[in-house]
């Protein structure tokens, strides 16, 4: 199982703005890609320099091939559409982490 994580810092001109749409469009579009099994959001808790607040998306897949099909048909679409969204307002950088164990009481 891997873990396709999206760290982006939001510009606080547009925050609520984007984070509805990401609730409401971009999270749920990248589920449709059936790529994805779920998709969890959560807030950095510590402050940026530059100002922005900063956000963790994390989407699991089951492999290394579903997330390179991910790459190959869908990310080019929806990051796009999320700069023509908010040009110039996010920074966002991407992560590929491996799951080697899981532990639910």
């Amino acid at each position: 199982m891997l873990i396709y994580n999206v760290t982006i810092n939001i510009d606080e001109s547009v925050h609520d703005e984007w984070l509805a749409w990401m609730r409401d469009k971009h999270v749920p579009d990248m589920l449709s890609t059936g790529k994805f099994s779920h998709a969890k959001m959560t807030k950095v808790l510590v402050e940026e320099d530059q100002g922005g607040v900063t956000y963790s998306v994390q989407y699991t897949t089951k492999d290394r091939k579903t997330l390179d099909a991910y790459y190959h048909e869908d990310a080019d679409r929806l990051r796009t559409e999320a700069q023509k969204m908010f040009p110039n307002k996010f920074v966002a950088f991407r992560t590929e982490l491996e799951v080697i164990s899981q532990q639910i009481p």
